[in-house]
């Protein structure tokens, strides 16, 4: 897989939204990943937030509490930046710093590696996130905005 720009990040940021989004439409998304997941028999755990509260969590197969770890830490780049976990880490290698470096984040809380995207509203903003853990980066941030594409466009 090739990395994408940070344009390109911005771009499916923009494309992204919703028009609104509710407990079932978290149930909808979280549902597709698992399936999606589950026919592909991927290690995939799964997170996806309204703020602070969890509206969908799933772990499969091959999947561990280090997992959980890890879509919480891409979860938090999410809230604090607005921008998906992926786009954030390509700006810190675009600029040859870490996160921690750039904006005094401790990486134990943080993880600016591919997987958690944002749930933007349009007319509201950024109200939470999705995310996913146990493949690689690239791969994990690929899964959720080809899931996102077709759940929005369903």
């Amino acid at each position: 897989m090739v990395w994408p720009s940070v344009a390109e990040l911005a771009a499916q940021e923009q494309e992204l939204r919703w028009s609104h989004f509710d407990e079932d439409d978290a149930w909808r998304l979280g549902v597709a990943l698992a399936e999606h997941a589950r026919t592909r028999q991927l290690p995939l755990a799964i997170e996806i937030l309204r703020a602070d509260h969890l509206l969908f969590h799933a772990a499969l197969p091959g999947t561990s509490p280090d997992n959980d770890s890890w879509l919480r830490r891409k979860a938090r780049v999410v809230a604090r930046f607005h921008r998906s976990s992926l786009h954030v880490g390509q700006l810190c290698r675009d600029a040859g710093r870490t996160l921690e470096d750039m904006f005094g984040v401790h990486p134990d809380e943080f993880a600016p590696h591919g997987g958690a995207f944002p749930l933007t509203v349009v007319g509201v903003g950024v109200i939470g996130s999705v995310a996913v853990s146990g493949l690689p980066q690239l791969e994990d941030h690929a899964l959720v905005v080809d899931l996102l594409r077709i759940t929005l466009a369903g």
